[in-house]
């Protein structure tokens, strides 16, 4: 059983999870939740959404609480993924219950959230949740190397798993065509942001600079709590005519849409440790699909661009420099290419097909 406080039609990682298990023979349920997604309708079955709403925090978390501990409960899972912090304590509880081995997926450092960082009560707690709880699991599983390094210090963990944020292996023939969607000219180049709208993720600084910016557009797939704050942003920027949020699409298109991009953008500011050890989905997507990154300057993303020499990074802090460099990669038609091309090359090992591997290596699926 996976379980998720997120809609897992949104989610690469658990989708992929998912997919993963049930490929291999094994009966896979997964407990998933929405409370974001417009118009959305509940899902049950073996793919269950259920619907949440946040008008009263107190009430969304005594319904998600309920659903879990009743959905658990009634399992007969052999192995309980939690795919955060806040499903950890229930798979802990009902897995020692039900004889089930517990493994927790760390997608982040819990305790150093960015959205968080004027919340430290929060913090507080996710931390000590955290602690309580991660000595119990069968195995811990991050999405980086050094996530796993910083929870076995503080824990005194052995034997992390590091899963890293791969997507399938696709080969995308017709990307989405961008340009006859919005009228663009060919030499216009098409950059893209795509993932949660959130403060932190590169949205503000970029804004800043937009305009001073030539041959380019921005197009933003995705949706989240932000997302009518940086439209509203947007038009006091002046770049109603180039800036367009595209809204969200469903996971199994994802890639379609991506390689129909030139660049892709991954600048995630500093604002908390969590954020500095990023290394997220949409990196790896834009190099599956050919499209050159322009990411923030921290180690991990720093290593794979490196590694793979599939694009540029700056320090997030810099206009300047963000709006230098940038300009640079738009105009430079052949390091694009050149970039495309290593993007392209490094798919074939950058995938979720081989590193889930490292996974079932260590453990004997159901």
């Amino acid at each position: 059983m996976i379980i998720f406080l997120g809609n897992i039609h949104y989610d690469t990682r658990a989708s992929n999870l998912y997919e993963t298990f049930t490929q291999k023979g094994n009966r896979t349920q997964v407990v998933s939740f929405d409370w974001l997604t417009e118009n959305f309708k509940a899902e049950r079955g073996q793919v269950s959404v259920y619907k949440l709403k946040k008008k009263s925090s107190l009430l969304f978390y005594l319904r998600f609480s309920v659903i879990i501990s009743v959905r658990l409960l009634t399992a007969k899972a052999d192995m309980i993924f939690a795919e955060d912090i806040y499903t950890l304590p229930f798979a802990i509880i009902f897995g020692k219950l039900k004889g089930a081995k517990v493994f927790y997926d760390s997608r982040e450092v819990y305790g150093h959230l960015a959205g968080l960082s004027k919340r430290k009560n929060i913090q507080n707690l996710l931390r000590w949740i955290e602690n309580l709880f991660i000595r119990f699991t069968f195995k811990t599983i991050t999405t980086g190397e050094l996530d796993s390094k910083y929870l076995e210090k503080k824990y005194n963990l052995k034997d992390t798993i590091v899963i890293r944020n791969l997507p399938l292996y696709d080969e995308i023939k017709m990307p989405f065509d961008f340009r006859g969607y919005y009228t663009i000219n060919e030499d216009v180049k098409i950059l893209l942001y795509q993932g949660v709208i959130l403060h932190g993720r590169g949205l503000g600084p970029l804004f800043e600079v937009l305009k001073g910016i030539k041959n380019c557009i921005l197009i933003i797939i995705g949706g989240g709590e932000h997302e009518q704050y940086y439209k509203e942003l947007a038009i006091q920027k002046g770049l109603n005519d180039k800036v367009f949020f595209f809204g969200k699409v469903m996971l199994k298109d994802l890639l379609y849409y991506t390689a129909g991009a030139d660049i892709g953008l991954c600048i995630i500011e500093n604002l908390s440790l969590s954020y500095y050890y990023a290394l997220p989905n949409k990196l790896f997507e834009y190099i599956i699909t050919g499209v050159p990154v322009f990411a923030s300057n921290f180690p991990q993303m720093v290593n794979i661009i490196d590694k793979y020499k599939v694009g540029e990074y700056i320090s997030p802090e810099n206009p300047i420099e963000i709006k230098e460099a940038l300009q640079k990669l738009i105009d430079d038609k052949d390091l694009r290419k050149t970039f495309r091309n290593n993007c392209l090359k490094a798919a074939m090992e950058l995938n979720w097909e081989k590193e889930i591997e490292k996974l079932f290596s260590q453990i004997e699926p159901v």
